[in-house]
C-alpha cells in the first residue's frame, strides 16, 4: 500500500536545517529508498512563492502567498510504500525523530486510494 505523509511546519519559526540534520536526513532517505519504503520525497518552497486556488459555488478565485492566516503549512511530503498504516507510522516516526528536540514538525499520514487516478509506476 502507498501512504502520503504530509509534513506540516511553521514556516515563520526562523529555523533552518543544520548541516547535521541534512546529513542525517540524507542517510535516512538513502536507507528508506534502498529498502523500498520511500517512493519519493521533497520539501516545498515557501508559501510566499505559492498561490491558492479555490472553487466556491462555481466561482474560481486565486490568492497569492504568503498565507499568513495559516500558522502551519505543508512544508514537504513523503510518498511511502508500507504494508500497513502501522508500518507507515513507524517510517514517519523515524523521519520525525531525525529532527531532534529543536524542531516542531507534524506529519499527517494518509493511505492513498489506489482506485482513483492512473496506476502507480
Amino acid at each position: 500500500m502507498r501512504f502520503l505523509s504530509l509534513v506540516r511546519i511553521n514556516e515563520n519559526s526562523g529555523l533552518q536545517p543544520s548541516e547535521q540534520l541534512m546529513a542525517d536526513m540524507g542517510k535516512l532517505i538513502d536507507e528508506m529508498t534502498a529498502a523500498g519504503h520511500l517512493v519519493h520525497t521533497h520539501g516545498l518552497r515557501p508559501t510566499a512563492e505559492g498561490k491558492r486556488m479555490r472553487l466556491r459555488h462555481g466561482r474560481l478565485s486565486t490568492t497569492d502567498g504568503p498565507f499568513t492566516e495559516s500558522k502551519e503549512v505543508v512544508g514537504g511530503y513523503a510518498l511511502l510504500e508500507a504494508a500497513s498504516m502501522a508500518e507507515a507510522l513507524a517510517l514517519t516516526e523515524r523521519f520525525l525523530k531525525v529532527h531532534g528536540d529543536e524542531w516542531d514538525v507534524e506529519c499527517e499520514v494518509r493511505a492513498i486510494d489506489e482506485g482513483c487516478g492512473p496506476a502507480p509506476p
